[in-house]
């Protein structure tokens, strides 16, 4: 049903009652084809996440919450900004605190939200006069209906105390009438200040915003939609948005206008500052400040432009990156760094397993071609044989043709790991379309084929591989964490593994090309 909603015109009498004799200003109505209860686990979920209406917001945090019998926060007490509706009962009652993204720009403000039900045919006949255009219809002439209201009332002394991505009013009402033949009805009201009006041109807009969000969300539900994809699954959303919002303030905009790359800064340096506060809550975690097991350092193969180890490095955790090719950046970011044996946090090295086998697979070449790449191979300044201290946590981001050897060096090393994977590559090095995922109801497109591959490679390696869907500006967001094992490592048998998985014909090869194909450090 294609949202259209019906502006109501000024002067129309309030769908409901304030026992306060407030007045509540209806603005727009629209048609639903989804019932109360499905209104109500909505509406729920708008509270919890104010972002989906908002992206000036990160999230809301529940102070309160009357049906759970839990409450975080004794200053502030909702009894001062309720409402008592006339013939509705108060069903539920929670105080949230909005916590917007930049709280130098924005303060958190709280708000009080109340849920109502009532059974009063009379409520349903006013708006559907609206909607088909009668002139009115009396209480006994609707049928039997039940209306659900859901008010928000800010803890706010004026409107002028109200921050930018809270609209001026005093109070913000959905309200769902469902007539038990089955059709609805929502609409939005607000309860306005005398200085604003809600003819303002900006609140009709916030109006018309908010009831269609509502809109979409119910008939999405109705229609049998199912979330698929579930975020702060490892870390909870608060932990993560505060790291990230601290780091953020620390870092972004010197690093934004320090961008030595030809690449977008706004887009890389906020995606590594979220991962970034990914990693660090999740070592907070793993390896507390009390706890016995001090942090082991880390590993970023195939680290880029080395941002991730910079930022990581300078919040004190102790570890480098490599990369076949030296950046632009690694000048200013290997100051202050964990230095690795040689010296430098960030390296130009190439990632030759040891497992590979170092004879030529393919056609012989020329013998003095073949020595040079020979002796470049063997040294140890060029080369990594992807064997690390045990316990070291290799972090595996959009590492491309090392994301497949991610968990089998792990699993070889006794190592923990991450890995995003991005762009897929077989474990010979060469571009690869992974088959399908197992789970036949998920998508088949490139990224979930790899996605669900790396994650059976993992699997077979003994891994418990957790995924976490990480809040950063890329749709390469798939974090697939392994921590925990199923299997001793003895217990995979990680040549048959690889062989299973394609082998690495050719893996050599590559490497040999990358050596030879221009000077290095640059």
């Amino acid at each position: 049903m294609k949202f259209q909603p019906s502006e109501i015109p000024p002067g129309t009498p309030a769908f409901f009652h304030d026992a306060a004799n407030r007045t509540w200003v209806p603005l727009y109505s629209h048609a639903c084809s989804f019932g109360p209860d499905i209104f109500v686990d909505k509406m729920m979920n708008l509270i919890k996440n104010p972002n989906l209406n908002s992206s000036w917001l990160f999230r809301a945090d529940i102070l309160y919450d009357e049906a759970k019998a839990t409450t975080h926060s004794s200053s502030n007490s909702c009894s001062a900004t309720s409402a008592a509706i006339r013939d509705m009962t108060l069903e539920r009652t929670l105080v949230r605190r909005l916590i917007p993204r930049n709280e130098r720009r924005d303060k958190p403000l709280e708000q009080t939200c109340l849920f109502y039900k009532s059974a009063t045919p009379r409520d349903f006949a006013v708006v559907g006069s609206l909607e088909s255009g009668q002139e009115g219809m009396s209480g006994s002439e609707s049928p039997a209906s039940l209306s659900t209201l859901v008010i928000y009332m800010p803890h706010s002394p004026s409107a002028d105390a109200l921050p930018f991505y809270h609209p001026k009013v005093q109070g913000i009402a959905h309200l769902h009438q469902w007539d038990q033949s089955g059709k609805g009805t929502i609409s939005i009201h607000f309860l306005p200040y005398p200085e604003h009006p809600v003819t303002d041109a900006r609140l009709q807009r916030t109006a018309y915003h908010l009831l269609e969000i509502i809109d979409k969300h119910g008939h999405g539900a109705a229609e049998g939609y199912v979330k698929r994809v579930n975020h702060d699954v490892v870390i909870p959303q608060d932990r993560f948005q505060n790291r990230y919002a601290l780091l953020k303030s620390k870092y972004a905009r010197r690093l934004v206008d320090s961008w030595a790359e030809k690449t977008d800064p706004t887009k890389h340096v906020f995606e590594d500052l979220g991962i970034a506060a990914f990693l660090i809550e999740l070592w907070n975690d793993m390896y507390p400040p009390e706890g016995t097991a001090p942090f082991p350092g880390f590993v970023d193969i195939g680290c880029g432009n080395g941002l991730l180890v910079y930022l990581l490095t300078q919040e004190g955790y102790a570890g480098w990156g490599f990369d076949a090719r030296e950046r632009k950046s690694w000048a200013q970011y290997r100051t202050g760094g964990q230095p690795s044996r040689s010296g430098s946090s960030l390296e130009e090295r190439l990632l030759l397993p040891a497992m590979i086998s170092r004879e030529r697979g393919g056609q012989a070449e020329a013998e003095a071609d073949a020595k040079a790449d020979a002796n470049l191979i063997d040294n140890d300044d060029v080369v990594h044989d992807g064997a690390f201290a045990t316990g070291t946590f290799i972090v595996s981001n959009h590492a491309d043709e090392l994301t497949p050897w991610t968990p089998i060096l792990a699993a070889r090393s006794r190592c923990p790991f991450i890995m995003i994977p991005c762009c897929s590559h077989s474990l010979a090095g060469d571009k690869f379309r992974a088959p399908p995922p197992r789970d036949k109801t998920k998508g088949k497109s490139t990224y979930a084929s790899l996605v669900d591959w790396v994650s059976t490679i993992a699997e077979d390696c003994g891994w418990k591989v957790e995924t976490e869907m990480l809040r950063i500006p890329s749709t390469r967001n798939t974090c697939l964490l392994g921590r925990t094992r199923t299997k001793e490592v003895q217990e995979a048998d990680l040549e048959a593994l690889v062989a299973k998985y394609g082998g690495t014909g050719g893996y050599y090869e590559n490497v040999a090309k990358l050596i030879k194909s221009g000077p290095r450090g640059h």
